[in-house]
């Protein structure tokens, strides 16, 4: 589903870059076509309709003429003059058509920046070291969007980017056409990955203003300075000394998670999350969601009232609040499924 999303995107992007060229290939056929329809009436050799002026012009773009080649020389100009600007545009149109839309790697940060403005109730992420990219590997697996600003991207980590279909838009966050550019006003959550705490604040600060809905996850290096900023903010401050890349995916997903702990060389984490109304899981049992997603149910919270180690037929439903165990494959299988 990812990848179709992607590629109508795509699709999308190149068909507005060539709408010119579209345009113009119509005018040349309807303006063709009543100068062939008027001058045809003129020197004795009508047509008989602008309609069928129209489809001969078009036919002869095509090198297929639908009536007999005429006698005066103007309209002989037609059948020569015609195939030629056909041909020449539209041998042109699909040579650029298709380097754009197979070679991904050649296109500009106008084309990273169209692509980013067809997303809506998207991640924005800032910063594109270790941190930043593991955390957007981990988001894709949870089937969020993401749009990333780097200032100076990695060529190496931006083309894996790239291949996981996530634009990457080189620009200075701190800078309101940036953020604007990767689409903070339609945006749900902006993550704040790089390694310089003031510069994360005043970035938070600048989007908030653009978008005051705007959940921030903000990465701080004192745990400390987080836990105030959070109190003061309400930003989901997280310490860098601590985190780790899945539980800065997580809060960017609206998902709450444990630091891992290792069992017999296997990491696993507690994760609470709510139903959404849309969620795959909505209207499923305790037992069908520890089978079919391989994690073990520890509480759900419905109605204000905590349901531990829930009965195998307790139902799950949209507003209810759960907390599992498993290891972070699994976990993003079932924040994906929560997104519907």
């Amino acid at each position: 589903m990812k990848k179709i999303r992607a590629a109508w995107r795509d699709s999308l992007i190149l068909l507005r870059e060539f709408s010119w060229p579209l345009i113009l290939f119509f005018l040349v056929v309807l303006g063709g076509g009543i100068l062939y329809f008027k001058f045809s009436q003129q020197l004795g050799e009508p047509v008989d309709s602008l309609a069928e002026a129209i489809y001969l012009v078009l036919g002869l773009m095509f090198l297929q003429p639908t009536v007999d080649f005429p006698h005066d020389w103007h309209l002989q100009i037609f059948f020569f003059a015609i195939p030629l600007l056909g041909i020449t545009a539209i041998a042109q149109g699909v040579v650029e058509f298709s380097a754009l839309f197979f070679d991904r790697r050649q296109r500009s940060k106008e084309w990273e920046m169209a692509v980013a403005s067809t997303f809506n109730q998207h991640i924005i992420l800032v910063g594109l070291g270790h941190l930043g990219f593991q955390a957007v590997k981990n988001l894709i697996a949870m089937d969020q969007d993401v749009v990333i600003i780097e200032l100076d991207p990695d060529a190496e980590l931006f083309s894996e980017v790239q291949a996981l279909g996530a634009p990457v838009i080189a620009g200075d966050a701190n800078k309101n056409t940036t953020l604007i550019q990767a689409g903070i006003q339609k945006a749900k959550t902006l993550v704040l990955a790089t390694q310089n705490d003031q510069l994360n604040m005043q970035i938070a600060i600048k989007a908030k203003a653009l978008n005051p809905d705007l959940e921030i996850v903000i990465r701080i290096f004192d745990q400390q300075f987080a836990s105030a900023i959070q109190s003061q903010f309400n930003f989901t401050a997280l310490s860098s000394s601590v985190i780790s890349a899945p539980q800065f995916a997580g809060a960017a997903a609206g998902l709450e998670l444990t630091r891992p702990i290792t069992m017999e060389g296997e990491s696993y984490s507690l994760a609470k999350m709510q139903i959404k109304p849309a969620s795959k899981l909505n209207g499923i049992t305790a037992e069908e969601l520890e089978q079919k997603y391989d994690v073990s149910l520890v509480v759900i919270h419905h109605n204000g009232e905590a349901e531990s180690h829930p009965h195998p037929d307790s139902r799950i439903t949209a507003g209810d609040t759960i907390i599992v165990l498993s290891v972070p494959d699994q976990i993003k299988g079932l924040v994906k499924a929560n997104n519907g």
